[in-house]
């Protein structure tokens, strides 16, 4: 973390966003992550909360949730129910599985999508009910960007970047750092 402080001022965000930001640029070890980052300290302080409360958090993919170690993790792409859902939707897997898990989850969850765009306009479509928070980062050359974009145009408390850059490890790295400051 020395040499990363050491090549960007991460002075200038507030203390959850510098969290986040660290975190992701460590994970990536890409510094410019701290300038597309779409961070808001208020959006992560409930996101923060929730976490600290014991709010479930739920990811489209497994490597999401193999990254978030301190916790369980929901993967609802492994319900049985969402090959079927997908078929009859005409939509992928990850889209159907939030869309499932969407309907059924309680209020005030933490969302993360570091894998599928569809995923992310999933969510979109269909709101969680008072979602904490949503970390945004999916990767990718189709619909990653404006998946984001549409997150953050959105108005739901959220984590996001600007472009086709996201991934897993990025969307965990934002996760543990609210887990862990």
């Amino acid at each position: 973390m020395g040499i990363l402080r050491s090549r960007y001022d991460f002075t200038r965000f507030a203390p959850l966003s510098r969290a986040v930001a660290e975190r992701v640029c460590h994970a990536s070890a890409d510094l410019s992550f701290a300038n597309s980052l779409v961070l808001d300290e208020e959006a992560l302080r409930a996101g923060h909360a929730a976490l600290a409360d014991g709010a479930p958090i739920y990811a489209d993919a497994r490597m999401v949730a193999a990254g978030i170690t301190s916790r369980e993790v929901i993967v609802p792409l492994a319900d049985p129910r969402v090959p079927a859902l997908a078929e009859e939707a005409g939509t992928t897997r990850s889209a159907a599985a939030m869309r499932l898990a969407a309907r059924e989850a309680p209020a005030g969850a933490v969302w993360v999508v570091g894998n599928a765009p569809t995923a992310l306009f999933q969510l979109l479509m269909e709101s969680p009910a008072a979602p904490a928070l949503i970390v945004g980062l999916p990767v990718g050359f189709v619909g990653a960007a404006e998946s984001k974009d549409a997150l953050v145009a959105s108005g739901l408390p959220c984590v996001a970047n600007r472009g086709e850059r996201g991934g897993s490890a990025v969307a965990v790295a934002a996760v543990n750092a609210l887990l862990y400051a």
